[in-house]
Formats: structure tokens, C-alpha cells, sequence
């Protein structure tokens, strides 16, 4: 296995120690969640650099790396899901995007052929790596306010839901036009199975 796709899986292990430290209580543990976090969006970026800087990409790279971004954000969205941060409808849509898409990879290969992420899928994994990092940092400045600072109020929760909620329409707005866009860009995929029953 080359050195992008042990990246790649990296990433995914990452995933669980995000996980805990983001259900810990106390400040301390919501700012390693997004440093660990930032740590795992910047090996997305390392493996594909290193993967075409040294021309070493390969056709498990390119399954795996949209694999490990959709693990990544879809476990973070879920987690603000269980926190009450983020409406359960929201993510749904997220996740039917990504069953959809992920489904026309497998006819896909099933075809013998294998479909990377596209410029408006890593254009949507961008915007939600970028909207999950918002809200985590909003996330660590309640805790602050809350239990160390003291200076959180009504007022500040209000606004600080409506920020996220605004946030997440763009980012479910973006995540349905990338989506459209690859089923228009491989639509024969949907009824062209070759070697589906």
C-alpha cells in the first residue's frame, strides 16, 4: 500500500478520536476535537498532493479518498445531531446525497470503471469541512462562555443557532447542486448496469 492511501486511512482512524474528545466535557476537549479535526481535513489534502506529485495515484486512492471525506463529515454532522446543533432533516438529505452517489460508483465499478470525486463534489466536501470547523469553533466559544467565562446569554444563543442554522442551509444547498451535477455527468450509470441483474 502506497504512502496517499495509508493517508487516506489515517484519516478514517482519526475519525474515532475525534469522536471522544468531541463528547468529552470541558473546553480542553472541544479544542483537541477541532485541532484533530483540522488534522484529518489537511491529510485529505496531503494524500492527493503526494499522490500526484509523485504520480503514485491509484484506483483504491480514488475510492477511499471520498470514503474517508463522507465518514469524516457525516460523523461530525451526526454528532451535532445528538447535540441538538444541527436539524436531524438536514443531515438526511446529506446522507441520501451520499448513498446516491456512492451507489453510482459501484455500477460504476461494477463496469470496470472507476469514477473520482469531481470538481463540484471536492467543492461540496470543502464547504462542509469549512462549516463544520465554524461550528466546532462556535461550539468552543459557548463552552467558554459558558463554563469558563461566564458571559453566555439568551442572546447569544439565539444568535448562535441562527448562525448555524444559515450555515448549514448554504452547506445542504451546495451538497444538493454537486449531487445533481454528478448524476447529470453520469447518468448512464443509473440504467446502464452491465452487469446488474
Amino acid at each position: 500500500m502506497n504512502l496517499p492511501n495509508k493517508i487516506t486511512l489515517a484519516r478514517i482512524g482519526l475519525v474515532f478520536v475525534f469522536m471522544v474528545f468531541l463528547f468529552l466535557g470541558g473546553l480542553p476537549a472541544k479544542l483537541i476535537a477541532l485541532a484533530i479535526f483540522i488534522l484529518a481535513v489537511a491529510t485529505d489534502y496531503l494524500d492527493g498532493y503526494i499522490a500526484k506529485k509523485y504520480n503514485i495515484v491509484s484506483d483504491f486512492g480514488k475510492i477511499m479518498d471520498p470514503v474517508a471525506d463522507k465518514v469524516l463529515t457525516l460523523a461530525a454532522f451526526l454528532a451535532f445531531v445528538e447535540m441538538k446543533l444541527v436539524p436531524a432533516w438536514m443531515v438526511v438529505i446529506i446522507i441520501f446525497r451520499e448513498m446516491l452517489i456512492t451507489s453510482i460508483r459501484i455500477v460504476a465499478l461494477r463496469n470496470k470503471e472507476v469514477l473520482s470525486a469531481g470538481m463540484g463534489g471536492k467543492q461540496k466536501t470543502a464547504s462542509q469541512m469549512v462549516s463544520i470547523i465554524v461550528i466546532l469553533i462556535f461550539k468552543i466559544i459557548k463552552e467558554a462562555g459558558v463554563r469558563t467565562f461566564g458571559f453566555w446569554n439568551p442572546d447569544f444563543e439565539y444568535w448562535y443557532r441562527q448562525l448555524i442554522f444559515l450555515l448549514m442551509i448554504i452547506t445542504v444547498a451546495l451538497t444538493i447542486i454537486s449531487g445533481v451535477s454528478y448524476l447529470v455527468g453520469n447518468k448512464k450509470y443509473l440504467f446502464n448496469d452491465k452487469n446488474g441483474s
